[in-house]
């Protein structure tokens, strides 16, 4: 019977994973910058925060290795980005950066 240590070892994933989850960030970085140039008006501090947050997701839940880890701490990442988030979202509209 495999120990605790050993099926968590096993989980992780290969060089290859980790350079296709490279590209992955390479290309939402791309589509970021797109749409910085691309002149979307309104939609592009909700389209950028969309972005980021899929960005942190990947990095968090794959390079921090938290996939592999306990729910808890995915559970702690994500509700930290939510509430930066919300504190954003909530700073920008109370400074009118969406109405100017």
């Amino acid at each position: 019977m495999a120990t605790t240590a050993q099926r968590h070892e096993q989980a992780h994933p290969t060089p290859a994973k980790y350079a296709a989850i490279a590209v992955i960030l390479a290309l939402i970085t791309l589509v970021e910058v797109g749409v910085v140039y691309a002149g979307v008006g309104g939609l592009l501090l909700p389209i950028l925060i969309v972005l980021s947050a899929t960005k942190f997701g990947l990095v968090a839940m794959f390079y921090m290795h938290l996939k592999f880890d306990h729910r808890l701490f995915s559970a702690l990442f994500v509700g930290g980005i939510l509430l930066t988030t919300a504190i954003l979202i909530a700073l920008m509209s109370l400074f009118r950066v969406f109405f100017s």
